[in-house]
């Protein structure tokens, strides 16, 4: 099951950006984002995500009072320029449990989600400690039941070989085993077909080059 994520942030390029980057993780799904605090209050409450990351300055309503009228909301994460002292003490106080600079790398920034998720503070002196503990993707259950060689098919799938006979030439392994892998498969990440296995290979990082 992915992390629902709202991210609000009145800079529309970095807005898009973020959620992209995020997105395209493996446990990680954007159901909405917001331009201001207004909408970010309407959105946790129309969506209900797992974590939401918001900036602090945004127009008619600040992502601090945004946060401050919220009643029992989701873990939150400040990600903002402003990374000082005070900045901190305002989105604590508001029942901020992560504080970073928008200069973070994404590992960090996903890590964080994760960590608040899991009930985690990022408030403290251990933050980096935190971090290194939630920086591998929390695959649901089907794609941690995959084998080894389910993830070898599913990163050849993505790399374009499609066909039941090149599969199984590059494997090594006769045409019914690979459809028995095939058929496993689907079972545990509950799709259809070879399309959407690809898709869901590039989606979990099991993608490989034709080199």
């Amino acid at each position: 099951m992915s992390l629902r994520i709202v991210i609000a942030d009145d800079h529309r390029l970095l807005l898009e950006g973020l959620a992209q980057a995020l997105g395209g993780l493996p446990d990680i799904e954007i159901v909405g984002t917001a331009e201001d605090g207004d909408q970010l209050v309407e959105l946790v409450a129309e969506t209900s995500p797992d974590v939401i990351l918001v900036d602090i300055e945004m127009p008619r309503t600040t992502g601090i009072a945004a946060l401050g009228r919220m009643e029992d909301g989701p873990p939150a994460i400040v990600v903002t320029m402003h990374a000082d002292e005070e900045h901190k003490a305002r989105a604590q106080a508001v029942g901020a449990v992560g504080f970073m600079s928008k200069a973070a790398p994404l590992p960090s920034l996903a890590a964080a989600i994760r960590a608040a998720a899991a009930g985690e503070s990022l408030m403290g002196d251990d933050v980096e400690s935190i971090l290194d503990d939630h920086r591998e993707p929390v695959l649901g259950e089907g794609a941690a039941a995959l084998t080894a060689r389910e993830k070898e098919l599913l990163a050849m799938l993505a790399s374009g070989v499609s066909s039941t006979e090149h599969l199984a030439d590059q494997l090594f392994i006769s045409q019914k085993t690979v459809k028995n892998h095939l058929a496993s498969i689907y079972d545990k990440l509950g799709i259809a077909d070879r399309a959407q296995a690809a898709v869901e290979a590039i989606r979990l990082g099991l993608h490989r080059s034709n080199d």
